[in-house]
Parts: structure tokens; sequence; C-alpha cells
């Protein structure tokens, strides 16, 4: 059974009325997403809040949380309320879709960890379905929302498993959306590649690409795995 809460160097994170708790690849983007220059950040699908709190931990930018669920969003507001930026924090409790007919806020940074199993079976729990599948958000609805709201100069930060973040990426391109940054994430050497995460601008250029290895052959964290999350994780 997880944990009630997951305790961050400056921050904790309750995650007892959530379906979806604190994962090691959403910490990776939370970390990995380049937001010390922000001034406005969105959240697509907060949860927890553990991204926005994460990127308000490295910037002194305005956050604005998305989240559909309610209980969630009970959560985030939860863990927003106990920050040390909780005066920096916005939260919106609905859709993306609801939230993009009545916002005209532009953001220079927007990072996501949405829904993305579009293919598998649906999980009983509907809260779980809905934190996990993307019939809530379809691809095609956040990459509309995406380019709307997009600073021309902006990134959007998008993490998915590998075989959805192939198809977004096609997508993104038809709409030119490009990715500028690309991180592969694996569990260990020569383990499953996990998760992909894409940086997007509108500024077309050759993609970084990298790649990071969670653990060692002795489950030991890598040397890049310790340095990326140094500043969040209590074992650093």
């Amino acid at each position: 059974m997880a944990n009630s809460y997951f305790q961050f160097k400056q921050f904790r994170i309750n995650q007892d009325k959530t379906a979806m708790k604190v994962c090691t690849d959403s910490c990776v983007l939370g970390a990995w997403a380049e937001v010390e220059k922000a001034t406005e950040i969105l959240d697509i699908g907060t949860g927890t809040g553990l991204l926005s709190l994460m990127v308000a931990q490295r910037s002194g930018a305005k956050i604005t949380a998305v989240e559909i669920d309610e209980a969630a969003a009970e959560q985030a507001r939860e863990n927003f309320t106990g920050s040390s930026w909780k005066n920096r924090i916005v939260l919106e409790q609905k859709s993306l879709q609801a939230f993009g007919k009545e916002n005209q806020q532009h953001f220079d940074e927007i990072v996501c960890n949405p829904p993305f199993f579009q293919a598998s079976l649906k999980s009983p729990d509907a809260a779980k379905t809905i934190a996990k599948h993307t019939q809530e958000l379809p691809f095609e609805d956040l990459l509309h929302f995406v380019k709307r709201f997009l600073t021309p100069e902006g990134i959007f930060y998008l993490l998915l498993p590998p075989s959805e973040a192939e198809v977004f990426r096609k997508l993104a391109l038809n709409e030119k959306l490009f990715p500028v940054k690309e991180l592969q994430l694996f569990t260990q050497p020569n383990g499953k590649h996990l998760r992909t995460i894409y940086a997007y601008s509108f500024q077309k250029k050759p993609a970084e690409q990298q790649s990071l290895i969670i653990r060692n052959p002795d489950q030991t964290y890598t040397a890049e795995f310790a340095a990326l999350l140094r500043d969040y994780y209590l074992i650093f």
C-alpha cells in the first residue's frame, strides 16, 4: 500500500485522496524542465500538485494548476496551502477544455504528465481511469490548447510512454510544434525504456537528445539521477 504522503526537502505531498501517487518519472519531469527564467507556468492535470510545487521551488513564476478530478483538486489545494509558495499557485478545478474557454493568460512554460494509455483496458476505478487514459484529454485537445496559449518563445514539456510519445510527436509536427529536447528514461542499464519526455517549441531546431538511467544493477540510484533530484529527495 502506498504511503499517505511523500516528503521532499522543501515540501510535502499528501496523497491519501488521489488515485495516482507520486512516481519517479513525474519527479524527473519536474526536475528536468528548465523553469528558472519562467514567469507564467501552467501545470496541466496537476493531480497531487507535485509538478507545480517542484517548479515553484526552482522559479519565481506564477503557477496555474488545472485538475479535472474533484478529490485530486482537493488534495492539490491542501498541498499548495502547506507549502512556502502558496501565494504563487492558483488552482483551477475543471477540465482543460473548460479552462481554455475562459482563459486569457499565455504561458512561457507548460508542463504535463497527462492521461496516456490510449488503447489499454480501462480500470474499474473511475478516478484512476481518468488519471491514466486519454478519454478526458485527447491528444488533439491538448495540442490545440498548447498552440493557443504557449507564448511564441515558450516551452511545452510532455511526459509519456515511448509509443504514446511518438504518436504525440507526429501530431505536434503536423501542427508546427517542434521537439527541441528529448529525454529517454530507463529503469536500469539495458532495462526498460520507461518514459520519454519531450520539450516542444514553435522554434524549429535540431532536437537535443538525452537519456537517463534511474538505477544501477545493484538497485542503487545512478549518479546522474541523484544529481538531477538532489534538490528534492531527502536521501541525496
